[in-house]
């Protein structure tokens, strides 16, 4: 069944903690499950470690806990290492019941530097292949649990444009998933709808981000950081006017291929300047629309 979810960043930013530092935690969670309406949401820096704190807090305003980025080091760390580095979080999952682990490879990414998104590393085809095989191990780690590893493709990272994902997913095994995100995506010049059609079959998680692509041309010509795109508002919701990024022909084949998932709007702003509630709305209520166009859910799901 088809769950549409949402992520606290859009009010309160992880990489940047004093983009909505002031935003009380109760209204995220009130403004997502109570006045917005998700069916769940995921991690963020506001909370709770322990499993079931995290479960009850969450339960309280009728949102389910969807999952939550992990960050891979295996470009720096070895197998057994990242294994035991990634435990926490996998019984932080379990206990609350997700299917799936959002990972990327961050030891050597610029995502968070004060650096140019053109001087992310990447990676030749023999250190793709290692490099995707160690994916793999880590992949199975989490199958053998009951959780689908989902890989996410950055900018910013060794795994960005639509060439590495091509590069990446033909080099991992079946235990490895992708995380589609269309925004991602169309960031790094590709096509959504083509990368989305070509890798359809391996996509576990699916992160509904938008893209102002007027503000995509500034942070590529001006040599901007991952950052200082996100800041200036390169990123925005599903029916955004301003927004790149076409959800309908996504969801078409989301469809037509019996996607069974979470659709996560994962959409940082400056809270400040672009208010959550009204974006997050805008966003849900688009999607919704387009999935019942589509065949996605059925026409009387609400919203």
């Amino acid at each position: 069944m088809i769950q549409f979810g949402t992520n606290p960043i859009a009010w309160a930013n992880d990489d940047d903690q004093s983009l909505g530092a002031d935003i009380p935690t109760q209204r995220i969670l009130e403004e997502a499950g109570h006045l917005i309406g998700f069916d769940g949401i995921e991690n963020g820096h506001r909370w709770p470690d322990d499993p079931e704190a995290l479960k009850n807090l969450l339960g309280g305003y009728g949102l389910q806990f969807i999952s939550g980025w992990h960050s891979l080091n295996l470009l720096a760390h070895s197998v057994e290492d990242e294994k035991k580095a990634i435990q926490p979080h996998l019984d932080k999952l379990k206990h609350n019941g997700c299917k799936v682990c959002i990972v990327c490879e961050t030891s050597n990414s610029v995502q968070g530097l004060d650096a140019p998104l053109a001087s992310r590393p990447m990676l030749d085809d023999v250190a793709m292949n290692e490099f995707a095989a160690k994916v793999e191990e880590i992949a199975q780690y989490c199958a053998d649990q009951g959780i689908y590893l989902v890989y996410h493709h950055h900018m910013g990272t060794v795994v960005q444009s639509p060439d590495d994902i091509d590069a990446f997913m033909a080099a991992v095994g079946p235990a490895t998933k992708l995380l589609f995100d269309a925004g991602h995506c169309y960031f790094a010049g590709g096509s959504p709808e083509a990368v989305l059609k070509k890798h359809i079959a391996r996509v576990g998680h699916f992160h509904a981000k938008n893209v102002r692509p007027t503000l995509r041309a500034r942070v590529e010509n001006d040599g901007m950081s991952f950052m200082d795109g996100v800041r200036a508002g390169v990123f925005t919701v599903p029916g955004d006017q301003e927004g790149g990024v076409d959800f309908t022909p996504l969801l078409r084949i989301l469809a037509e291929n019996e996607y069974d998932g979470w659709i996560v709007i994962e959409a940082e702003q400056d809270p400040d300047l672009r208010n959550p509630l009204m974006y997050q709305t805008l966003g849900l209520h688009t999607l919704k629309r387009i999935a019942r166009e589509t065949g996605l859910i059925e026409g009387n799901n609400n919203g």
